[in-house]
């Protein structure tokens, strides 16, 4: 995908390049693209979410320098990873702007192309997957949209679940009894939820069971009716809870599944439900696919960094593993040829 941005100026190049093409390597940085300055154009090039990403930020970018206000190297950095540039905003989305018409509560809307596809298919489905990186906004858009739609009346409650699966840590270690050991696993949810109400009216969702924070085991033999149902952390459900889990859905709910299937923490052997619900439900008609990609990642820019990171290790290791089987063959070959002769 291919697309051409007009730079009326040159007081506009040198905002949007930076000194000595700063800001142009940090966009493709970012968001793994190309681009091409040429005749007062900025050319971008590559996968669209990707270019669409992009231009998002370099249209930002442009509306800041338009207004006149000094720009520096940080708002720079925040435009170009996802914010406005102006601080308070929550993690997954951002206020303002004429885009902000579509925010689902005052004060938030999508940060990217890809978060902005979700908060659609929640806004249109009864039943969606989100499926991407760490730090792309998966759970906390899921329980904005669960308030949303609790305060607009379109259910009674909210039911927050997580399967309770140790990352490499034997929770028997643990102080307290099962309750105790269980809430570490569901604090992200409680962080989602005091970034978008106050305390106290936490506490009192809380308290009424207006909104319930469970283990996904807990689940079980329940038919949730008018409820908005999320299921965090899905990678790490085997198939059998994922069909429990979707069977609970009952008469005016939702249900939205989240989950980073490069981060699995099941016991070896063990096939992820999300893997397999993600193969067995794409393109079944009333059911949303949302794919988010690392050009969706909002939290903190060392984030993207580190994936990326681990990401080329990880095919540095496969390349060198394909090569020593290669290798192998031959040698193999040679033996069995010998043993004939």
């Amino acid at each position: 995908m291919d697309i051409d941005i007009e730079l009326r100026s040159p007081d506009e190049a040198h905002a949007v390049f930076g000194s000595q093409d700063r800001h142009l390597r940090l966009l493709k940085e970012r968001f793994d693209v190309r681009v091409v300055a040429r005749n007062g154009m900025l050319k971008l090039s590559g996968d669209e979410g990707a270019v669409s990403g992009a231009e998002s930020a370099i249209r930002r970018l442009l509306d800041r320098v338009r207004a006149k206000p000094p720009v520096t190297a940080a708002t720079v950095e925040r435009l170009v990873w996802g914010g406005s540039g102006e601080a308070g905003t929550g993690p997954g989305a951002v206020a303002g702007g004429e885009d902000g018409a579509d925010a689902p509560i005052e004060g938030f809307r999508a940060r990217t192309p890809g978060q902005k596809l979700y908060l659609d298919a929640m806004r249109d489905h009864e039943l969606v997957f989100a499926i991407g990186p760490a730090g792309t906004g998966k759970t906390f858009l899921a329980v904005l949209k669960a308030v949303e739609h609790l305060k607009k009346g379109d259910v009674r409650k909210i039911v927050l679940c997580r399967p309770a699966v140790e990352a490499g840590e034997r929770l028997g270690f643990l102080p307290g009894d099962f309750q105790a050991k269980i809430n570490p696993y569901l604090r992200p949810l409680y962080d989602a939820l005091h970034e978008i109400l106050d305390y106290e009216t936490v506490k009192k969702y809380l308290e009424m069971e207006v909104i319930e924070i469970v283990p996904l085991a807990y689940m079980r033999g329940r038919t949730l009716n008018h409820a908005f149902i999320i299921l965090d952390e899905a990678q790490n459900t085997t198939r059998e809870q994922m069909k429990m889990f979707l069977t609970r859905m009952g008469s005016g709910s939702r249900i939205v599944v989240t989950g980073d299937v490069t981060q699995t923490d099941l016991p070896a052997g063990k096939a992820s439900g999300l893997v397999h619900v993600h193969r067995l439900l794409k393109g079944v008609e009333g059911i949303a696919v949302i794919e988010l990609r690392k050009s969706d990642i909002v939290r903190h820019p060392l984030v993207w960094k580190i994936l990326r990171a681990y990401e080329h290790d990880e095919r540095q290791a496969t390349h060198a593993a394909t090569e020593r089987h290669e290798d192998r063959e031959p040698a193999a070959a040679a033996g069995t040829a010998e043993e004939a002769g």
